[in-house]
């Protein structure tokens, strides 16, 4: 399998120098040149464990990797050393709920995240060098990073995070962490500005080879890869406990990274009958797929502060699709963004409707109302991300197919949401209740792209 950029300009490379590379030399973003069909294999999947399912899906699109190797990396990622069960599935009132979070970070980024740092790893032991890695976080995505890649031979991490954007035991989870090679910034700004500087950084191609810059955002393609396995996984289980062929599956997404491995694995066989996206407040995605609209915001800040984006940046491995794959269109489509903030296509276009995704927005009272119900009714504690994707299910549940929900992130992680809805001090961890005893480290930085760089040249010229 051979990776090429959504824009067009980069000639077709391998998984491992994808990985590396992670945003497309040409500022797009990388995608496998085929997708793989898998549906007459899926009987011969569907009772696999985690770790064999995930070599078989992984070994699809890792083909340069030995598949010694690989099966070596899935097993030392998801076996014990994960520290609980993957993917849980359970049937949760009238939903099936896929819990994500059972990582040592307690959110679904650590499936993949956890993943990638053994894959630099690995990659590195073998072509030498150093990476530094650059990332940006609403919220989960830094603290999954931070664990997958502190302490690592050969690997800084700098990720940066919103001041004030991001829920205070997420900003704890990221600055509690001291490691030498891990550098917490939290920038004076809204998330789509870190992920804009970025994205800059990476785009100067002088600088991101001078000091050797990678991604573990989802603009890396290996972030999306891992998460494909879980939708299969889960699948099967509600397969297994409702006699269903299909089922309809509803994520929440603000970077449109998930929803997008659960497009892709659709696109692959796997058993989905139609995806729900479910935006908060934060809607540019909802709208989009109301209107053909895609037009950015100002960033509101909510009870789901992961979703608080307003640029979401794998859209446009989406979009790709939905224009044809015609990179030259979708360039032109991306500059027009960039420059006003806006691009519309027609709806009645098939390219502006999608029949096999439905998006619609939980907003707070939303959110609140479906955690306190799901509490009194279930005795199920959701998390605010969660429960925004809950509320939408709850307007789009199907006659003819189970749903499926994802559950994103553990509720200890969100308690002041959580004490909002029910009234009580109720989500709790024992990883989390030891966090606010820990000391941390973290700099303040300016949302100016000059001020990153000029920090990241520091600690990789001082060796820091």
């Amino acid at each position: 399998m051979r990776y090429i950029s959504t824009r067009g300009g980069v000639e077709p490379i391998s998984f491992q120098d994808a990985v590396l590379m992670g945003l497309a030399d040409d500022g797009g973003l990388l995608i496998p040149e085929s997708l793989p069909d898998v549906a007459d294999r899926l009987p011969r999947w569907r009772d696999m464990d985690y770790c064999e399912l995930a070599f078989e899906v992984m070994r699809l699109f890792a083909t340069d990797l030995p598949e010694d190797d690989l099966r070596g990396l899935v097993d030392m990622t998801y076996g014990p050393a994960y520290g609980g069960p993957v993917a849980p599935t359970r049937e949760v009132g009238p939903f099936y709920v896929v819990e994500l979070w059972h990582g040592p970070t307690l959110a679904f980024k650590d499936v993949a995240l956890q993943f990638l740092g053994n894959l630099f790893e690995y990659t590195l032991a073998r072509r030498g060098g150093e990476l530094n890695i650059l990332g940006a976080t609403s919220g989960d995505t830094g603290s999954a990073a931070i664990c997958g890649c502190r302490g690592r031979d050969g690997i800084r991490i700098f990720i940066l995070h919103p001041e004030g954007g991001v829920s205070p035991i997420q900003k704890r989870q990221m600055t509690t962490v001291l490691d030498e090679n891990v550098h917490n910034i939290a920038i004076e700004g809204s998330f789509d500005d870190c992920q804009s500087i970025v994205k800059s950084l990476a785009s100067d191609l002088d600088f991101k080879a001078r000091y050797s810059l990678g991604a573990v955002n989802s603009i890396n393609w290996a972030r999306v890869m891992a998460q494909v396995t879980y939708f299969f996984s889960a699948l099967f289980d509600v397969q297994k406990m409702s006699g269903a062929a299909q089922a309809q599956v509803c994520v929440p997404t603000g970077n449109f990274g998930d929803i997008l491995a659960g497009w892709y694995a659709m696109k692959m066989g796997a058993p989905i009958s139609r995806l729900l996206l479910a935006t908060n407040e934060n809607d540019i995605l909802a709208r989009f797929f109301d209107t053909g609209e895609y037009s950015r915001g100002e960033v509101r800040q909510t009870l789901a502060p992961a979703m608080d984006i307003q640029v979401a940046s794998n859209f446009e491995r989406y979009l790709y699709y939905r224009v044809g794959e015609d990179p030259e269109r979708l360039k032109a489509l991306m500059d027009q963004f960039q420059l006003t903030g806006a691009f519309q296509l027609e709806l009645g276009d098939a390219e502006a409707v999608d029949p096999d995704l439905v998006a619609d927005t939980g907003r707070r009272q939303d959110c609140l109302d479906t955690i306190r119900q799901f509490y009194v009714r279930h005795d199920y504690l959701l998390d605010p991300h969660t429960a925004v994707g809950v509320s939408v299910a709850k307007r789009h549940q199907l006659d003819h197919a189970p749903t499926l929900c994802l559950a994103t992130a553990h509720p200890a992680k969100f308690p002041d949401a959580v004490r909002q809805a029910v009234g009580e001090d109720v989500a709790h961890h024992p990883e989390i209740d030891a966090l606010m005893q820990r000391p941390t480290r973290c700099e303040t930085l300016p949302g100016d792209e000059g001020a990153v760089r000029r920090y990241i040249e520091h600690a990789v010229e001082d060796g820091l």
